[in-house]
């Protein structure tokens, strides 16, 4: 009697086999996020095998959305839909035997992988066997080298996976196991790409935007929504936080020359995100700076941003060019949100020649003219706070929250 196949997605993953005593962490985390990633949909159970997850599917009516949804589960290595049946020899060729049938291929091979050594066959063996079984019953050939079908085949002690079609992953580590940092998101191309990189390398990320309403339109605030909306897909549970700016802008335009303003801006916005990121408990700033793009991203003037700051900033994007980060942004599917036309801050009160190597004595000078903290505490106490969360049902993270006291003050 053949043995009923059981469908599945089965789930590998790469950098988190290489964390030795800190596996279980991570594939904690990968774990729990497979669970929110699929939350809306009727309940998949996780389960852990040797080098691997699966989700059984077996009565699930959503296997291709379930499918869709783990491609975006940062520390997914690659992942494929399954048909898991017991390890005996006549139960994964009867398993072979269906998945083929009805099936033309011109070439094929076999891949066998045995997760333990005292299996009878080897994985050779394995390969042999199932390959002269399927040429008795489909009129092909085998191609060791660029098959048109591929059947994969992972023997466990007491379950086999048998899959055709492999899909990369997104890799890196499960967001959430490298704690969290604030982003500050423009609505440009490159700090949308720059977050997703951060939540690449296992970090929740949350965004603060700098606007100028009432100066300008709200239209930047309307980008800064959709950017986090679609990058919440990869991490689940968003809070954006919307700064008022222009105020803070026209106080820096009374007091500040034109070529420095840039710079002063970015220190500003530098301070107040820092002050954010303090209430979250997050360590980190991240920018999508990259260096020599623009006036302020040169390394005199990065070194002068960096002097505001008491947390580190990370600039996962320093070393790339537009192109890059613009394929990047293409990939995610942000590069068209972001060019859709508006007005930020940026383009408030801006210098048409900013300049591109401010001296430390230079900025500290003309940052003597301004009240740093009642600027810093504006831009905090004015900010407001939204949610986002994707899909229904999937939940905040569990964020310990440090907030600043009044005898830790704003730091100018």
């Amino acid at each position: 009697m053949a043995s009923r196949l059981r469908p599945c997605l089965l789930v590998h993953y790469h950098e988190i086999s290489l964390k030795a005593g800190h596996r279980p962490m991570f594939l904690r985390h990968l774990r729990q996020n497979l669970e929110r990633a699929t939350a809306d949909l009727q309940p998949v159970r996780v389960v852990q095998f040797p080098g691997r997850l699966m989700l059984d599917l077996e009565g699930n009516p959503n296997p291709e959305t379930i499918k869709e949804r783990v491609t975006r589960v940062c520390g997914v290595a690659n992942l494929a839909l399954a048909q898991r049946v017991p390890s005996s020899v006549d139960a994964i060729k009867s398993a072979v035997g269906r998945m083929v049938e009805g099936r033309q291929f011109e070439s094929f091979r076999i891949t066998a992988r045995r997760a333990f050594k005292t299996y009878p066959l080897t994985s050779v063996e394995i390969n042999r066997e199932l390959g002269t079984f399927v040429l008795e019953r489909v009129r092909t050939r085998v191609d060791l080298t660029n098959p048109a079908l591929t059947i994969h085949v992972e023997v466990l002690p007491n379950e086999t996976f048998i899959y055709f079609d492999q899909e990369p992953g997104p890799g890196g580590l499960p967001v959430g196991s490298s704690g969290t940092v604030v982003s500050l998101l423009s609505g440009g191309i490159d700090s949308p790409v720059a977050a997703w990189r951060m939540m690449k390398r296992g970090c929740r990320v949350e965004f603060v935007h700098f606007h100028s309403v009432p100066y300008l339109p709200p239209t930047s605030q309307q980008k800064a929504r959709a950017l986090v909306e679609r990058l919440t897909q990869w991490q689940f549970f968003s809070r954006l936080y919307l700064v008022p700016f222009g105020e803070i802008q026209r106080e820096v335009v009374l007091s500040v020359p034109p070529p420095a303003r840039v710079v002063v801006y970015r220190r500003l916005m530098v301070r107040i995100a820092e002050a954010l990121a303090r209430q979250t408990g997050a360590p980190a700033l991240v920018t999508g700076e990259s260096l020599g793009q623009v006036a302020s991203q040169t390394l005199p003037n990065l070194a002068r941003i960096n002097e505001a700051a008491t947390l580190p900033i990370l600039r996962p994007l320093i070393g790339m060019d537009k192109q890059e980060i613009t394929a990047q942004a293409q990939a995610l599917g942000t590069f068209e949100i972001s060019i859709e036309p508006d007005q930020d801050c940026c383009t408030l009160f801006v210098p048409k020649h900013p300049a591109t190597r401010m001296a430390p004595d230079e900025i500290q000078i003309l940052e003597e003219r301004l009240d740093l903290s009642a600027l810093v505490r504006a831009g905090v106490e004015g900010a407001v706070l939204e949610a986002f969360e994707f899909p229904k049902g999937a939940g905040p993270f569990p964020v310990h929250r440090a907030r600043a006291t009044e005898e830790e003050p704003l730091s100018p």
